[in-house]
């Protein structure tokens, strides 16, 4: 069975010990039992995995030993997806978790004009994308921004391919055509789709528009396909 993974942001490769946060200790030692001389996996969400054994075990202030680190190269690619935060937070959370697993880079809650919900909970989607790096077994966190404006997005200075996926019937190139580029920007509208003003704004700036396949797609299911051809094609 594999060692149990924990995140902890504050380690880096100078611990010989470190002493888990209390949130840690109570998983390992209250609600998996794990007793001094079990191995336990940490990494700092930048790229580094700790293999540790456990020194102290309490429930509070587990301390472990240090066995080793080892650095893990960033991924070749980093998309980023931009998308509408929804009013069912169920929906945006399922596809914040799934687009972690799939290793996607960078995600940032765009509000547009016709987004419904323009306040987002930080910190509960902070914790998803952790545990879904957990859940995967994974050390590199996605970076997520804090809800940006349509229009100072589109603004700021963006990285790689720029895309928009919007439902005009305009023509459009497959987002498959663009799956080999390491460094992908994609933006996925609210269910109400970009206004046909943001559209014109994102084309001008050079986003170029993709299709994602025949039928119109929620915006979770959207951002999902879009995860899932950009990491895997």
């Amino acid at each position: 069975m594999a060692a149990p993974y924990f995140y902890e942001p504050q380690i880096n490769k100078r611990h010989t010990s470190f002493e888990l946060s209390e949130e840690s200790s109570k998983h390992a030692v209250q609600v998996l039992r794990m007793e001094v001389g079990e191995t336990i996996q940490l990494t700092n969400g930048q790229g580094v995995l700790f293999t540790a054994s456990i020194s102290i075990a309490h429930k509070k202030h587990c301390q472990v030993s240090i066995l080793s680190a080892t650095e893990i190269p960033a991924p070749v690619k980093q998309h980023h997806i931009a998308v509408s935060p929804l009013k069912n937070n169920s929906r945006i959370e399922w596809f914040l978790e799934k687009a972690t697993e799939l290793g996607i880079h960078r995600i940032t809650p765009l509000i547009c004009q016709r987004t419904e919900k323009q306040v987002v909970k930080q910190e509960r989607w902070q914790q998803i994308l952790i545990a879904a790096m957990l859940q995967s077994q994974q050390v590199w966190l996605p970076i997520l921004d804090t809800p940006t404006r349509f229009t100072d997005f589109i603004q700021a200075k963006q990285k790689g391919t720029k895309l928009i996926a919007h439902c005009l019937p305009n023509e459009k190139k497959a987002l498959t055509t663009f799956a080999a580029a390491n460094d992908c920007l994609i933006l996925i509208g609210p269910e109400g789709d970009f206004s046909e003003a943001e559209i014109e704004t994102a084309l001008a700036a050079g986003f170029q528009p993709v299709s994602l396949g025949d039928t119109r797609l929620r915006t979770e299911t959207a951002a999902l396909t879009a995860a899932v051809i950009l990491q895997q094609f």
